[in-house]
């Protein structure tokens, strides 16, 4: 089943407005509990496991490598059949330990078991070395002495390897960093099979929270398999903003296909992993159509955006680049700061607080491009044409955006901005005097993502001025069109497009 998309989302027709009871005190109590419990992000299983299958290629390299410097050529020198050998050996044995399945977290937690497996790995690709060294008459090319040595020090390394990353990943554990963070939406029937097969699997990659469930009658009970339930989809959405949830996981049939919709349309703005129960319908599709969580197949609605590698990749990308860009930038902002100093009194920069990552609050820092006492942090009201607010220095800085210049400091050094992203919005940004999630049908989708100093809708134009809902739903047309395609490169053309982008603008004042 493909993933539903933002347009396909913002095509859906809004739900009937529901009456809200008297939320139960109990229940309340504990979703304040669980919101404020610490939720630090968890790590990600896929980018841990490629880091673990990195250490035990070195591992195995380095010591072949050692073995063969300390024996092999300090008696006859080097020979180049080694250098050849010594990494074959080394892919081989990864790629055999990967078939052998002993790169998830069930595996890291199970050393005793997982040192038998690699073992065993380890054996069947000797063996295949001694067979292809036989068979193509090249076992005297290299020493036999260092082959077993090499084979019996290997199986000590990854032993002990193994033993250490149980220790480190039981204290992963421990403080929550590896488990994700779930929910099931659906107290019903299904409910109850989804929860007994996550209680079975004991799985170490799932904390589950609780129970969402839009019904308040006798199918929907206050408590499914010994979990809570804490509330509905609205409750849900309102949850996800102040406690991490990685995961939510629709325990429905199918058929509901109305219900299921209606409450996606309220969830799909969060940054978070959507997933249909397998069990819970009765079609039934080829294996590689369902992914898993645990054990329990389940089938991809909504994928978290920009997740596992991609953030690893974008965040040294904005760091790196970053970084180079606020040195290479240096003069200019010595220089503006100084001309706004000199232009009119006050501080050289304005911290303005606009919604960030999840709708999280965050800082931004700009070049004060106002005066002093006639700032605005809310953006209560637009800068427009010829606005008497705005210093002579402040309408240059505004309109070739060097005033957006020290938020470079926000992504270096405070990580709430990323080079490239949708435009940080301030707290009551307004189109034609409503707000802006008031114009735009699913406009807090956007905040799925880090926002950035410049976006995919900057350089198409949409920036500055928002007087009309045409130029906000565009600006977040434009957002959701790159999250839903991001890509290094993608970014790299955004930042190369931004300086044209600067030149054609029209609406910044």
């Amino acid at each position: 089943m493909a993933a539903f998309s933002a347009r396909d989302m913002q095509r859906l027709e809004a739900p009937a407005p529901v009456d809200v009871a008297r939320r139960d005190t109990a229940k309340v109590e504990l979703l304040n509990r669980l919101a404020a419990e610490p939720a630090r992000a968890a790590y990600s299983p896929i980018v841990l496991a490629g880091l673990v299958r990195a250490a035990e290629f070195v591992l195995v390299l380095v010591t072949g490598a050692l073995i063969y410097q300390f024996y092999v050529a300090a008696a006859v020198g080097y020979q180049p059949g080694y250098f050849i050998m010594t990494p074959t050996v080394a892919i081989m044995s990864i790629l055999v330990f990967q078939v052998l399945q002993t790169y998830n977290l069930a595996a890291f937690h199970q050393p005793l078991r997982q040192v038998l497996r690699l073992a065993g790995g380890w054996a069947f690709v000797f063996l295949v070395v001694f067979a292809a060294l036989f068979f193509l008459k090249l076992d005297g090319m290299v020493s036999r002495v260092w082959i077993a040595s090499w084979f019996l020090t290997g199986v000590a390394m990854l032993a002990m390897e193994r033993a250490l990353l149980a220790r480190i990943t039981a204290g992963m554990a421990r403080s929550g960093r590896l488990a994700r963070r779930a929910v099931v939406v659906g107290g019903g029937e299904f409910g109850h099979e989804l929860l007994r097969d996550f209680g079975a699997a004991k799985s170490p990659e799932i904390s589950m929270l609780g129970v969402f469930d839009d019904r308040n009658d006798d199918r929907s009970p206050l408590t499914v398999e010994g979990f809570p339930k804490l509330g509905n989809v609205d409750d849900l959405v309102e949850f996800a903003r102040h406690t991490r949830i990685d995961l939510v996981i629709f325990a429905l049939p199918i058929t509901a296909e109305q219900r299921i919709l209606q409450m996606l349309r309220k969830l799909w703005v969060l940054p978070i992993d959507i997933r249909l129960a397998a069990h819970a319908n009765r079609l039934r599709f080829r294996p590689r159509s369902y992914s898993y969580v645990g054990q329990v197949p389940v089938l991809d609605l909504f994928d978290k955006p920009i997740a596992d590698w991609d953030v690893v990749i974008k965040l040294a990308f904005d760091k790196i680049v970053g970084a180079l860009a606020l040195i290479a930038l240096s003069p200019v902002l010595l220089a503006t700061a100084i001309a706004v100093k000199l232009d009119s009194p006050g501080p050289v920069l304005f911290r303005q607080r606009r919604y960030g990552f999840n709708n999280e609050l965050v800082e931004v820092y700009k070049f004060r491009s106002m005066y002093a006492d006639k700032t605005d942090a809310t953006a209560a009201k637009l800068v427009t044409r010829n606005d008497a607010r705005v210093t002579r220095v402040g309408r240059f800085i505004r309109k070739t955006s060097l005033d957006e210049l020290p938020q470079l400091l926000n992504v270096v050094f405070k990580g709430n901005l990323s080079l490239v992203g949708p435009r940080p919005h301030a707290v009551h940004a307004k189109a034609a005097d409503r707000q802006y999630d008031e114009v735009v049908d699913g406009y807090f989708a956007r905040h799925r993502v880090r926002p950035g100093i410049t976006g995919w809708a900057q350089v198409n134009g949409w920036r500055g001025e928002t007087d009309t809902q045409e130029k906000i739903q565009q600006r977040v047309e434009h957002d959701l069109y790159y999250i839903e395609n991001w890509s290094i490169l993608f970014d790299l053309y955004i930042l190369a497009m931004t300086p044209l982008s600067l030149i054609k603008t029209k609406n910044a004042f």
